[in-house]
């Protein structure tokens, strides 16, 4: 075993011991620590804010499996860790569109704007759908593990509306921070009932930081509106 493997070991198992009884692995306070970088960046428009993610998203995909992984330290959440996955395809995505906005667009990364009406009306009912599909393949997929049935449920919506936020993000529109408040709404009370706490307090942080976050992009998009970045 090389020194690089015997490095990244040592931080895969490293744990702060809190109580006698309770421990958290620092895997996820790092993970959640370059999660906030992440939104920090998005606020200020800045195309860096998806590659910080990514190494965030890695990191909490192997908190959030739990259980199933051989961690000593909460009950697997499934769509906690799915989600993970897919904000690091489309933080790919992302950052590819933001650096070709700065490029294209005076050094804009992204315009805020509000979807349209015809977009609304094509995500909010393919969101809903997901949902329901979610919670079926959950239901199953956990079906070892002794959880109530509202788990499912809400890490259903966590992972629907984790992946409309992001792939709002990426597009541009004001719609993305209202989905993050309704994420960290049921988040923050599932991540607590499970022992998450680490990721439960940031969930907590994060939606005082996406209301200001949604205020911030609301004005911009309303500037924008006004007078268009040109083409």
């Amino acid at each position: 075993m090389t020194w690089i493997d015997q490095l990244l070991t040592a931080f895969y198992e490293a744990k702060w011991q809190v109580t006698d009884g309770q421990s958290i692995y620092w895997r996820e306070i790092v993970g959640n620590a370059f999660g906030l970088g992440s939104a920090l960046l998005g606020l200020r428009r800045n195309y860096w804010a998806w590659p910080v993610g990514i190494v965030g998203n890695v990191l909490l995909f192997t908190v959030f499996l739990g259980q199933a992984v051989g961690n000593d330290q909460g009950t697997p959440l499934y769509g906690q860790a799915a989600r993970q996955v897919f904000f690091l395809i489309t933080s790919v995505y992302g950052w590819w569109a933001w650096r070709r906005n700065k490029r294209r667009d005076h050094g804009t990364a992204v315009v805020p704007r509000w979807a349209t009406h015809r977009q609304r009306l094509t995500f909010i009912p393919l969101a809903l759908a997901a949902v329901a599909v979610c919670f079926v393949v959950f239901r199953e997929v956990g079906a070892g593990f002794p959880v109530p049935w509202w788990y499912y449920l809400a890490d259903s919506w966590i992972f629907v509306g984790s992946m409309l936020a992001t792939y709002a993000m990426a597009r541009g529109w004001v719609e993305f921070w209202l989905c993050w408040i309704a994420v960290d709404l049921v988040g923050v009370p599932e991540l607590l009932h499970f022992g998450y706490y680490p990721s439960a307090v940031l969930y907590a942080v994060y939606l005082l930081f996406v209301i200001w976050g949604f205020v911030v992009w609301t004005r911009i998009s309303r500037s924008a509106a006004v007078s268009p970045v040109p083409a």
